[in-house]
C-alpha cells in the first residue's frame, strides 16, 4: 500500500501559490495494476513524483513499505552527458542492482541502441533515450512500477516489446499507468484512480472508471 498523508504541493505563480494537492489523505492499494486518470493539467505527472520521491511535497509523507520505481516517461534519470552504458551502470548501483555487469547486458539487449549505446546520451534521439529509460526500469524488480506514457513512444517494434515486458511485469508485481490510451489502459489495468480537483477516487471496476474519466 501506498499512504498520502495531509500531503500539500504547490507551486508560486505571479497569482500567488497554486495548489495541486492541499491537505490530501487517500491510500493506493496493493495488489491492483491502476490507471491514473485525469485531465491535463491535474496533477498526474506531479503525483508520479512525489510517490517516487524525486520531488518533495510543502508539507505531509508519502509512505510505503513497496520498493517502487522512478516515473518512467521520456527520459527520466539519464544523465545526457554520460554514455548509454555509463548510465545504466549508474542508475544500476544507485537501485542496489547487486550484479552490474548482468543488468548492463540485459539493459543493452532491450534498448537495442547498438554502437550507440557507449555514444553520450546527449546525441541521442527521443525515442532512443525512451528506449534506455525504459530498459533501465523494467530490468530491475520493483513491487511497483510508475508508468508515464512510455510505452507510446519509439517505433512500431519498440512498443510491441515495451507493452509485452510490461504485461510480463504486471504479472509478477504492480503497475500504476498514466496514458491517454484507451487500449492500453485496458491491457495493462484493472482498476482506476481518478485525479480530479486535487482529490483522489479509487475504483475497483475499471469501466466504470473510463465512462466517468470521459465525461470530465
Amino acid at each position: 500500500m501506498i499512504q498520502i498523508q495531509n500531503l500539500t504541493k504547490s507551486y508560486p505563480s505571479s497569482l500567488g501559490e497554486q495548489y495541486v494537492f492541499n491537505n490530501l489523505n487517500f491510500d493506493i492499494p496493493s495488489d491492483h495494476n491502476i490507471a491514473l486518470l485525469g485531465k491535463n493539467g491535474a496533477g498526474k505527472s506531479t503525483l508520479f513524483r512525489l510517490i517516487a520521491g524525486s520531488e518533495y511535497p510543502n508539507k505531509g509523507k508519502i509512505k510505503s513499505n513497496k520498493t517502487l520505481s522512478w516515473p518512467v516517461s521520456l527520459s527520466t534519470g539519464i544523465h545526457p552527458q554520460m554514455t548509454g552504458r555509463e548510465n545504466v551502470r549508474f542508475i544500476g548501483r544507485i537501485n542496489g542492482v547487486n550484479d552490474l555487469v548482468e543488468y548492463e547486458s540485459r539493459v543493452q539487449r532491450f534498448a537495442q541502441l547498438g554502437k550507440k549505446f557507449d555514444l553520450p546520451v546527449k546525441s541521442y534521439s527521443s525515442g532512443m533515450r525512451s528506449k534506455l529509460a525504459f530498459g533501465c526500469c523494467v530490468e530491475i524488480d520493483f513491487d511497483i512500477y510508475l508508468i508515464d506514457e512510455a510505452t507510446s513512444v519509439g517505433d512500431q517494434q519498440f512498443r510491441r516489446k515495451a507493452r509485452q515486458k510490461l504485461i510480463n511485469k504486471s504479472k509478477e508485481a504492480n503497475v500504476i499507468l498514466v496514458s491517454h490510451e484507451l487500449s492500453e489502459i485496458r491491457l495493462f489495468c484493472d482498476s482506476a484512480i481518478i485525479l480530479d480537483g486535487g482529490t483522489l477516487t479509487f475504483y475497483n471496476d475499471l469501466e466504470a472508471a473510463l465512462a466517468i474519466y470521459e465525461e470530465l
